[in-house]
């Protein structure tokens, strides 16, 4: 893959991965991406994975053609991007490498050594110049690490932007890249919405033509489409009209009156995702429950809690900061049930959220005033 003239890719692509980052399924594999600028000065931008070392070492050699790297820019410290570093500075013993202080500690946790007699710290506006390419570093703690920088060049308006922008799946696979690209977001930054919209503060004030991620794929088209779903999902907004419903059901009864209110919904045109929080990916769900404005909960008392899977569910939720939302209830219980209670005061720690009423109270099998008030939610919703 070409970007331009003079920057070329140097990535691999993963499709032995079965979990990415120990939790996240990737059935089309991941992408790896590294880059490398060849002007009068050589920076290569990452490394991959060390399971890769040998096909990226081969990428990179090809892409020099004999030439040497002056510079390796370290933008992140997750192992999948940064494996490779020592194995790079034993290669290459002349180069220098460029990072921000915090990375230079990680370094020295991962490899024993900060390099301390090659190594440069960079801050927010630094600048290098390779030749005709001008770099200058965009210091992004917390998406999602704190010692992420990005690099702009203004010579080919690029932006190197790290793990922001990325997606799961291999580049040799089609597919569509919000799908993927929201549920990496909301899985792996969704925590930092703050901090993402500080960065794009700073990109705003960019001339950008090309994003280079260090996942998914190089953007060169339409690059405001991105850039909007990027703002929409890190101000916590709401991306598409509709109501998802997150369901556990141990006998199919609460089963039942979620198919139901997801009927009376669609009947009224209501787009309807549900998720079987025991059976789906949870990523998944928690991608809808950002996507969407509005959630129905609807599980059972289990042990005088709510049921594990929901449970979790809602952690993930309040772990990314979760708020902006609507949300209605259906809770089963067939001596004591105490999840619309459990359920709000959970939300507490959440801003702006407003419950719908009814409360939908199912004792063991749905009734007919059930299904009132399933029609009374749906109305509401």
């Amino acid at each position: 893959m070409i970007i331009s003239d003079t920057i070329k890719y140097i990535g691999v692509n993963d499709h032995d991965l079965d979990l990415f980052e120990g939790q996240y399924d990737v059935p089309d594999g991941m992408a790896y991406n590294s880059y490398v600028i060849l002007d009068d000065a050589i920076a290569v931008f990452d490394t991959v994975d060390a399971k890769k070392s040998a096909e990226w070492f081969n990428n990179l050699e090809n892409a020099l053609n004999g030439r040497t790297p002056d510079y390796l820019i370290v933008q992140h410290m997750e192992p999948d991007h940064s494996a490779l570093i020592k194995a790079f500075a034993d290669k290459y013993s002349t180069a220098k490498i460029l990072s921000s202080d915090r990375a230079f500690v990680m370094m020295n946790q991962f490899f024993g050594t900060d390099f301390s007699e090659r190594r440069v710290f960079v801050k927010d506006g630094d600048t290098l110049s390779l030749g005709k390419h001008n770099l200058t570093f965009i210091t992004a703690p917390m998406v999602h690490w704190p010692e992420v920088i990005m690099t702009y060049d203004s010579l080919d308006k690029v932006l190197f932007s790290a793990d922001a922008f990325g997606k799961f799946g291999a580049l040799d696979v089609e597919g569509d890249w919000a799908c993927e690209a929201r549920r990496y977001y909301f899985g792996i930054v969704g925590k930092y919405g703050v901090q993402v919209q500080a960065v794009l503060k700073k990109a705003a004030a960019l001339d950008i033509k090309t994003i280079c991620p260090l996942h998914g794929p190089v953007l060169t088209e339409n690059l405001g489409y991105y850039l909007d779903l990027y703002n929409t999902w890190s101000s916590y907004g709401v991306e598409s009209d509709g109501v998802v419903i997150c369901y556990t059901s141990v006998y199919g009864n609460t089963k039942s009156a979620v198919l139901s209110l997801a009927k009376l919904l669609e009947d009224k045109g209501v787009k309807v995702a549900v998720n079987d929080l025991a059976r789906c990916d949870m990523a998944e769900a928690v991608e809808d429950a950002f996507r969407y404005g509005k959630i129905v909960l609807a599980t059972t008392t289990y042990n005088g809690e709510l049921f594990p899977f929901m449970r979790e569910f809602i952690n993930e939720l309040l772990e990314r900061g979760y708020k902006n939302r609507t949300i209605g209830i259906i809770e089963n219980g067939t001596w004591a049930p105490v999840v619309a209670k459990q359920i709000k005061k959970a939300f507490e720690i959440s801003k702006d959220i407003t419950f719908v009423d009814p409360v939908v109270t199912i004792r063991s099998a749905l009734t007919d005033k059930n299904l009132s008030d399933l029609e009374l939610l749906a109305n509401a919703l």
